[in-house]
């Protein structure tokens, strides 16, 4: 008899040159670390991707623009589940390497806009900048076997330090060029995103800017899934689950632990620099202690162990958090508290994964999938 092969739950519904030219095309971002392996779910994804890409024709430019303004917090989001979720890097201080991107991209942008008309340059050095300061960091944190709870006291210390001196800078002698950082007033006027070289220039109008975030973000997904699912992230996962373990088998848990700090602190500066960009705007209270903690809470209550747990919980929150906030601030704030403290005691691994089992719990006991295990068993 000849060997069947196991069918996935639910794709027995689509037809199997469908099945196969997805799984064709998403084989390397599928695998056991990441939710929604399944046809289904990368039609659904493709779907998703398809209602964004529309979104801006059925509704308003100012819809549009706060929709991008969301979005640009979620990479900071994602830099968290990588450090913290996927890596067991409990980062309170992801809010430094933000603030230093906004601000990094600010002071390059003004001071280069007047000659090449362009940002190509800010948004570059707004990703390295960060990176390098959080490959510094990390190295005195790693190097020096410094792990748990004094990691999270290190970067909150980190972030409160830079809001401070970021804070201090008020007066026309610290000034960057053309750029003058304000202090707590904050830094104003910065340039919107534009591409290319004069006379060749692409501007980023609010429509074009939502395309590229939203583009940008679906990179990102699709790269961090490939990451988080090749060996690379086996070994991440390991050093989560157990450091003396894995460095036993002779890898430098010092050495991938810095690593991944200093994605995570690149991915955090992009979000800073899209912020920046999209608001025109920046001051020292980004790195404060209230905005590190909403990362922390975003990635809790969505599953800090996925990366749809970091998207759906940025957004999801930031959603709640601006409607409630219309009708008072201290609405959004007891509803964030009731929503975390439910998450905690009910939901621990997060939202998302607890909706993804229910629904493959119920997938899984239906009699055709039954049926199916069983011919492939015979």
């Amino acid at each position: 008899m000849s060997e069947k092969k196991p069918t996935l739950p639910g794709n027995e519904f689509l037809p199997s040159i469908v099945v196969d030219g997805l799984d064709r095309v998403f084989a390397p971002f599928n695998g056991p670390n990441t939710i929604g392996n399944s046809p289904i779910f990368w039609i659904a994804f493709l779907l998703v991707a398809l209602v964004a890409l529309a979104y801006p024709a059925v509704t308003t430019p100012f819809r549009v623009l706060n929709t991008t303004g969301y979005v640009v917090w979620i990479f900071l989001a994602l830099s968290l589940t990588l450090i913290w979720g996927y890596t067991g890097i409990f980062s309170f201080g992801q809010t430094a390497f933000f603030g230093l991107g906004g601000y990094t991209f600010g002071v390059v942008a003004k001071n280069l806009v007047q000659v090449t008309g362009a940002t190509n340059l800010a948004l570059l050095a707004a990703v390295v900048l960060p990176a390098v300061f959080a490959v510094v960091v990390g190295y005195f944190m790693f190097y020096g076997r410094v792990s748990g709870v004094y990691v999270a006291i290190i970067t909150l210390a980190v972030t409160l330090i830079l809001e401070l001196l970021f804070g201090r800078t008020a007066g026309p002698q610290y000034t960057i060029g053309a750029a003058e950082l304000g202090g707590f007033n904050g830094m104003t006027n910065i340039p919107s995103l534009a591409f290319g070289i004069e006379p060749v220039l692409v501007e980023l109008d609010p429509v074009p800017m939502y395309y590229f975030v939203v583009g940008l973000l679906i990179a990102g997904y699709l790269a961090l899934r490939y990451v988080v699912n090749s060996n690379y992230g086996y070994v991440l996962i390991a050093v989560r689950e157990n450091e003396a373990r894995t460095e036993m088998f002779g890898y430098d848990i010092r050495k991938i632990k810095l690593q991944a700090f200093a994605i995570g602190g690149a991915m955090a500066g992009l979000s800073g620099a899209l912020f920046a960009s999209w608001n025109n705007f920046i001051s020292p209270p980004v790195m404060g202690i209230v905005t590190a903690a909403l990362p922390v809470i975003w990635v809790t209550v969505g599953g800090r162990q996925t990366i749809l747990g970091a998207i759906f919980g940025a957004l999801g929150l930031q959603f709640l958090d601006s409607e409630l906030a219309a009708a008072g601030s201290e609405f959004s704030v007891v509803a964030l508290g009731v929503i975390l403290l439910g998450v905690i005691l009910y939901f621990s691994d997060g939202v998302v994964p607890a909706i993804a089992s229910r629904i493959e719990d119920r997938i899984g006991s239906s009699p055709d999938e039954s049926v199916v295990l069983e011919e492939s068993d015979a």
